[in-house]
């Protein structure tokens, strides 16, 4: 594969079926640099591995990887857009991927003291209704993770982390079925097949906040330091309910929350870790053992999205340039020699639409002002943009920015 077979195919696609960008928006989109992820410090804290088989009560509720797709209006090239809308109320979705939920977020305080010092990181979820191709505030649950198919759900209740998982059908909103475990739990992540969840377990709030005082005076939230409490991961088949333990030790690298996802295979896991660069990745085997990780993952970073394209050729990376007044590129490599292939429009790469075409973040104002972006679909080889939807009012401040979780359909 080589830049001019990429960009010959891309255009030869683009001009045949793309729909031409919103007049004037190249104008107006302004160049991004973007944010770096708050990073902590964490001191040595040991698990120890062990096995446990999870008791299954009730009927199976499948994994959602044959589910049909959701209900909606669904235009040429697979593309569901609404760029009047911001959070959006009606399907996105772009070829293979959909937006399966997002969410927001603050902190709540343990006391209603002003200067109390302790609180905890909370989200709120909306969740796609396949029925209805429409998203419906869910406030029951502290983390949700979509299974591809977009039909079934894994939750975890509030007051993080909990002793059991949930499996929710989206189209009833009802948990089908309740998977208990002995080691609390505080994220989730399915495989790439939805035959698998991951859960990450912890021993305290991994989303556990401390207050503050700034230089101006007032009082901020801000991360905790100290030690990480993470203790490892189940590892659970969805139809059967049964899965394991592995116990993995955190070390100072590891971030307060640092969960666990599966490779593309499921082979191996990844959580992102305190490193010389943003993004940093460790990868571990099944049994709890630092590992290299797969060959064509070994360049990828935990902190974009994206990762690998649907037939495994071309690695989403990230931001590496910008363009006044107001394009930016995010790099496209290839994820065996991490050698760049060629640049995309975008400027945080989100999840593949198909093996050429993006959904990305891309900001649309300048770098002296509030953060703000839109949904974009960029296509490699083409420097034009499809907006997917409004624009956020400030992606980095609590209880405003939304954030995206996008699923294969």
């Amino acid at each position: 594969m080589n830049v001019e077979d990429l960009v010959r195919d891309s255009l030869r696609e683009l001009a045949a079926e793309q729909p031409p960008a919103v007049p004037g928006f190249a104008d107006r989109v302004l160049a991004l640099r973007r944010r770096r992820r708050t990073r902590r410090l964490a001191t040595v804290a040991a698990a120890t591995a062990a096995v446990v088989a999870v008791a299954v009560a009730v009927p199976v509720l499948d994994s959602g990887r044959n589910d049909v797709r959701p209900s909606g209006v669904v235009g040429r090239n697979g593309i569901a857009g609404h760029p009047d809308q911001s959070p959006p109320r009606e399907l996105i979705a772009a070829g293979q991927t959909a937006l399966a939920a997002y969410y927001t977020w603050r902190t709540v305080p343990q006391t209603e003291k002003q200067t109390e010092k302790k609180g905890s990181s909370e989200r709120t979820y909306w969740l796609l209704d396949p029925g209805t191709g429409t998203y419906v505030k869910d406030s029951r649950w502290s983390v949700v993770a979509v299974a591809p198919g977009l039909r079934t759900a894994a939750v975890l209740e509030r007051h993080l982390p909990v002793s059991r998982i949930g499996l929710l059908d989206l189209a009833t909103r009802k948990v089908e079925r309740w998977i208990p475990v002995e080691h609390p739990v505080a994220g989730l992540a399915f495989s790439y097949d939805g035959a698998r969840l991951l859960a990450t377990t912890y021993d305290g709030d991994p989303d556990a906040r401390l207050k503050y005082q700034s230089d101006k005076g007032g009082w901020v939230w801000g991360p905790t330091s100290g030690t990480s409490t993470r203790t490892g991961f189940y590892d659970v088949d969805v139809v059967s309910g049964k899965g394991s333990w592995t116990g993995v030790a955190s070390d100072r690298d590891t971030l307060a929350r640092a969960d666990f996802s599966f490779s593309r295979t499921g082979d191996q896991v990844y959580a992102q870790v305190l490193g010389k660069h943003d993004g940093t990745q460790q990868f571990y085997d099944l049994d709890g053992e630092k590992a290299a990780g797969p060959a064509n993952e070994r360049y990828l970073r935990a902190d974009v999205d994206a990762r690998l394209s649907p037939d495994g050729r071309l690695a989403a990376l990230g931001l590496t340039k910008e363009i006044a007044p107001g394009k930016s590129y995010s790099s496209i490599r290839d994820p065996r020699t991490g050698k760049e292939i060629t640049k995309v429009r975008g400027a945080e790469l989100l999840a593949w639409a198909d093996d050429r075409r993006l959904v990305a973040w891309e900001r649309v104002t300048g770098l002296d002002e509030p953060y703000r972006p839109r949904l974009v679909l960029v296509t490699i080889g083409s420097d034009r943009i499809v907006p997917l939807s409004g624009v956020q009012k400030e992606m980095f401040e609590e209880t405003k920015g939304w954030q995206p979780v996008f699923v294969r359909r």
